[in-house]
This record gives C-alpha cells, sequence and structure tokens, in this order.
C-alpha cells in the first residue's frame, strides 16, 4: 500500500516467496504501547487505504454504473453467502435481551468456512495467505464470546480489503466498487447481523459517539456528498433527504438505518452528528471525520488492543 494520502498501488508482496503468519496481538497490555502502533507499518497503510478509497469516492453514487473484477464479484457473493447463514441460525429463545447466543452458532460456520472460502477467493497463486487474511474477515464481524460489534471489527473487515490490495488482487481502478459495493453489501450484513441477534455496541461511548457500531462509512460517505449541488451537510437531518437519496449516498444511508434503529429526537441520541450538521461544508466534513476517526477511533487502546498484526499488515516501525 502506497505512504498516507497516496493511492494503493501494485504490492510487492510475492507470495512465492513470502511468509505469512497467523495474525496476532501486539498492542497491550496497557495504553503504553498505542505510539508502538501509530508507527507502525500497518498504521500508515491503513491510513494510506482509507484515504485512497476517501478520494476514489469523491463525487460518486452507489448507483454509479461500474464494471465489477473477477474479484469484486467474489467478495460480493462471499458476503451475500454469508449473510444467507443467518437464516441457518435464528435467534434463540433466552432470558436477556441483547446478544442472542445464536450469533455464536454463526460465527462457528464462519470460522470454519472461512479459510477455504478465502483460499478459493486468493487463487492458487496466493492459497498460502488464505489462514492470515481470512482472519481479519472472520474478526470483521463482531465478537463470538460478547456477542457485540463496533468499530475495531470494521477495522479488521478494512484490513481485510487492505491484504488484497498488498496481494494485488485488488487494483487501483477497483477503488469505487470496494467503497461503494463491497462495503455497503459489508454494512448491510452486519446491520442484519446487529439487529437479528441483538448485538451490543462494542466500547460505545453512548451519546457522545458517532455512532453506535460504525465510523468508516461517516468517512467515504462525507467524500460522496463533497461538492454535491443540492444536499448540504444542514440537510442531511431532514427525513426527506435521506429518505429519498440513501440508496446513493452511504452517508445518508448510515442517518437513516439511525433513525429505525432509535428512538427520540435526533440531536439527543446522535449529538455528534447532529453537531456535524452544523458544518458548512462537506469536505470540511470529511477532513474533520478523518482527524476524529484517527483520535477517538485509532488512538484508543480499548480498540487497538484488539487489532491482529501478521505479515502483511505489520507491528514494525516505518523506516
Amino acid at each position: 500500500m502506497a505512504a498516507e494520502g497516496e493511492k494503493p498501488t501494485a504490492s510487492a508482496i510475492n507470495s512465492n516467496n513470502h511468509e505469512f503468519m497467523v495474525p496476532k496481538k501486539e498492542i497491550g497490555p496497557g495504553p503504553d504501547d498505542i505510539p508502538k502502533w501509530e508507527k507502525s507499518e500497518a498504521y500508515r497503510d491503513l491510513i494510506g487505504f482509507l484515504l485512497a478509497m476517501n478520494d476514489a469516492v469523491k463525487g460518486k453514487k452507489i448507483s454509479d454504473a461500474r464494471v465489477f473484477s473477477p474479484v469484486i464479484e467474489s467478495l460480493l457473493k462471499l458476503l451475500d453467502m454469508m449473510e444467507g447463514w443467518i437464516a441457518k441460525f435464528p435467534p434463540v429463545e433466552q432470558p436477556q435481551r441483547f446478544g442472542n447466543t445464536a450469533f455464536r452458532d454463526w460465527f462457528d460456520k464462519l470460522k470454519q468456512e472461512a479459510p477455504g472460502l478465502v483460499r478459493d477467493l486468493l487463487g492458487p497463486k496466493h492459497a498460502d495467505a488464505a489462514e492470515e487474511v481470512s482472519t481479519y474477515l472472520v474478526e470483521g464481524v463482531g465478537n463470538q464470546t460478547r456477542i457485540d460489534y463496533g468499530t475495531g471489527h470494521e477495522l479488521a473487515f478494512a484490513a481485510f480489503l487492505l491484504c488484497l490490495y498488498k496481494l494485488d488482487l485488488l487494483k487501483e481502478t477497483d477503488a469505487e466498487a470496494v467503497v461503494l459495493n463491497v462495503f455497503t453489501k459489508y454494512l448491510q450484513l452486519v446491520r442484519k447481523l446487529q439487529l437479528t441477534y441483538r448485538m451490543e455496541p462494542a466500547g460505545s461511548q453512548g451519546v457522545w459517539a458517532l455512532d453506535d457500531h460504525q465510523f468508516i462509512p461517516f468517512i467515504w460517505g462525507s467524500a460522496q456528498l463533497i461538492s454535491h449541488p443540492r444536499i448540504q451537510p444542514k440537510s442531511f437531518v431532514k427525513p426527506e433527504i435521506y429518505e429519498h437519496f440513501a440508496k446513493d449516498y452511504v452517508f445518508l444511508s448510515c442517518i437513516k438505518y439511525i433513525n429505525e434503529v432509535k428512538t427520540g429526537p435526533f440531536a439527543e441520541h446522535s449529538n455528534q452528528l447532529w453537531n456535524i450538521s452544523a458544518v458548512p461544508h462537506w469536505e470540511k466534513v470529511n477532513s474533520g471525520l478523518v482527524k476524529m476517526y484517527k483520535a477517538e477511533v485509532l488512538a484508543k487502546f480499548p480498540v487497538i488492543q484488539h487489532f491482529l498484526f501478521g505479515s502483511l499488515l505489520r507491528i514494525n516501525p516505518t523506516s
């Protein structure tokens, strides 16, 4: 992956002589390790990925016509398959309201199937990377023990996509589809998991959080809206705007979803987003959200302590 602010380029990783590994935790047991994370190759590469995808979708709509590469097609089929498994593991009757234990059965299915499915996705050339790469896919849907989901799991899915760039399976020309088709399909999956299994928000700051579960779609979604002739930041809280435009804009689909699952005044249950609606331009919203993400997600030990490092996303300091 390219340096911060640059677009992803063809990876130099050669699977024939590369030693893959099962990703593991490297941060902790306390927050003193956060600087090690912020100076790591993984941090640099993830920021580069985030910004490259951000640039790729400026002014683009979900419904814009685009040609899918075979890897994009395979990713969409994979996520559809994962969503289809939910019907096989319906919620069970249980006394507690949140954290339906049927999620653990669904998760067991994913753990069992993921290495083989990712091996098929990678193809024979990169088959040895399947165990490493599939770990991020599994980590990207929530925690099996706590039955929760949050920004750390979202980050793991971003890492999964980044690994595909590092292996040169995804190309720069795929960036629009990665965000507006694959990532939106992923959002559809995790929202269905959250609703079906009543998953707890992982590490939520309550009303002071941007959202209970997600952050990245607000960044990329605000990039889509830069220079939009009609939709301004002050407009996104209006039902006639988010209802009508949610199908084309990730940010507005997030606002619509929040209003479907929460009750009461928006300014009360989503105060941080309400404050964003006062920002005059989407460019400022976008740059502000990137800064906020670095400070409120990537710099927070409760999130980063769970991140896994391997041979593709390395804890090694940048040179």
